[in-house]
């Protein structure tokens, strides 16, 4: 059996660089990447150029604008310009280009704010998103939308097959550590560390505490991407519909922020308070994907939280005077 070309848009993001992982262990080893400064996603010829020249016959998009509560807050314009951008060149220039293969990634902020939980694909477009994302949830959606429109329009014709899968809040190896644009468990383990060597007595946290959320590690993501990817066609549209696609890749597992604070700072040995501050946004109050359908279709996460965690404060420690 030849082995696919494979084409890993955001290679070296946390989920890009994962995937990269996970198809080398199994054997993929034809695989090209481009860093920003060797190719602009947001520019539409140079990608439409790069696709003509390389002719890769699978494709991973994991290249995306990416942050927390802070900087999608601050840049709504940014997060869904750029996101739908990198979104549209390259899927029409894969199609352009003969590639049959797609595998979109996109996040579990596409659900409505009030969905039931924990939330399955079907509620995609029943209600409304948070407020502080929503920009970037529109463009997600607009990607599972692209995905769905060319299978529709050119499945049989071209035998294209391009699918999306819907992480949830992801954590690990190649984590965004900035102090004001990162998510919560990266955000939280420099937070914590700092106030641990500098000996401070408290770490303020933003919000309630309240809000409940889902997490996975990012090799766990990357295995359920590469089990969708190569999935069979035929199991993959029986168990989906040609108009909600998208499979949720969640651990399943819930916990409060308050709890994952106790949890981190435990872990990395700070001995001060934990004070929550309530005039800033919780953000959604819960976010449970609902994973019965990729369990069912064969994929279970490997890798505990605390487990998770662990050997992620050790990664950062090593690190720390790079971020």
């Amino acid at each position: 059996m030849v082995k696919p070309k494979i084409y890993i848009a955001g290679h070296r993001g946390m989920a890009g660089s994962a995937i990269i992982r996970v198809l080398k262990n199994k054997g993929f080893n034809n695989i090209i990447t481009r860093s920003h400064k060797q190719l602009d996603l947001l520019n539409q010829s140079k990608v439409l150029s790069f696709f003509n020249k390389e002719k890769p016959s699978q494709v991973y998009i994991a290249a995306a604008k990416v942050g927390g509560i802070y900087s999608n807050s601050m840049y709504p314009a940014q997060f869904i310009y750029e996101n739908l951008m990198i979104q549209a060149n390259i899927i029409n220039s894969a199609f352009e280009n003969n590639v049959k293969k797609i595998l979109f990634l996109g996040s579990s902020c596409i659900y409505p704010k009030y969905a039931a939980q924990p939330m399955q694909e079907n509620v995609l477009l029943t209600g409304l998103l948070e407020p502080s994302n929503e920009p970037y949830a529109i463009a997600k959606i607009a990607g599972i939308k692209l995905c769905e429109s060319y299978n529709r329009q050119y499945g049989k014709s071209h035998n294209v097959d391009y699918r999306s899968v819907m992480p949830t809040n992801l954590y690990g190896p190649g984590d965004n550590y900035h102090p004001n644009n990162s998510h919560v468990i990266p955000g939280l383990i420099r937070r914590f560390h700092e106030a641990k060597i500098k000996k401070k007595k408290n770490v303020t946290i933003w919000g309630s505490g309240k809000p409940l959320r889902e997490f996975l590690h990012v090799d766990d993501m990357a295995r359920a991407s590469v089990f969708v990817m190569n999935l069979n066609k035929k199991k993959y549209q029986n168990s989906t519909n040609q108009m909600c696609s998208q499979i949720n890749i969640g651990s399943g597992d819930e916990i409060t922020i308050k709890q994952l604070a106790i949890m981190i700072k435990e872990i990395i040995g700070f001995k001060g308070r934990i004070i929550f501050d309530k005039s800033k946004p919780d953000g959604s109050p819960r976010k449970l994907m609902n994973n019965d359908l990729i369990n069912n279709l064969g994929w279970k996460p490997k890798i505990g939280l605390k487990d998770g965690l662990k050997m992620v404060y050790s990664n950062f420690k090593k690190s720390y005077e790079k971020f």
